[in-house]
């Protein structure tokens, strides 16, 4: 039996992974979506309780249930980044009022701070590169020059 193997090397699941967070706001979803679970899992009222109180009961489980639904629509949909970023930080700052001070202040603070990353996020940024590739870099191009200069100089 024959298997036939690729000609390059096959990318593992953590890079792809990598590759695919790298073409998103990635932090910043991650961020809001936790914010919104962070909240609801603050909530102490039981559902009955909610209904029986009414709209303001009601808002208390809705407004983190949008953040944690925005959070994973920008790691899914990152082109309406802008949109779910800008509604991500009203909602964030709506669960002072609604859900026991933004869940106890955590929960407001991931939310507005994931939703700034969102929206400071830009898609068409080149990849970072280390430090010790950039130092490598320029150790390389430093030698080149040397050996150019002493190649000139010979």
């Amino acid at each position: 039996m024959l298997i036939a193997v690729p000609d390059g090397p096959r990318p593992g699941a953590r890079a792809a992974f990598r590759g695919w967070r790298a073409r998103r706001p990635f932090w910043g979803g991650l961020l809001l979506a936790l914010a919104g679970g962070e909240i609801l899992l603050t909530e102490k009222a039981s559902l009955k309780v909610v209904m029986h109180i009414g709209m303001q009961g009601l808002a208390g489980y809705l407004l983190p249930s949008l953040m944690a639904l925005l959070g994973l629509l920008i790691l899914f949909n990152p082109a309406q980044r802008l949109f779910y970023s800008l509604t991500g930080v009203l909602l964030s700052l709506g669960t002072w009022v609604t859900s026991n001070l933004g869940g106890f202040f955590i929960g407001l603070l991931l939310g507005v701070t994931g939703s700034c990353l969102t929206f400071g996020w830009l898609p068409d940024q080149e990849p970072r590169v280390s430090r010790r590739k950039r130092r490598k870099q320029a150790r390389a191009a430093a030698r080149t020059v040397a050996e150019g200069a002493q190649g000139t100089a010979a």
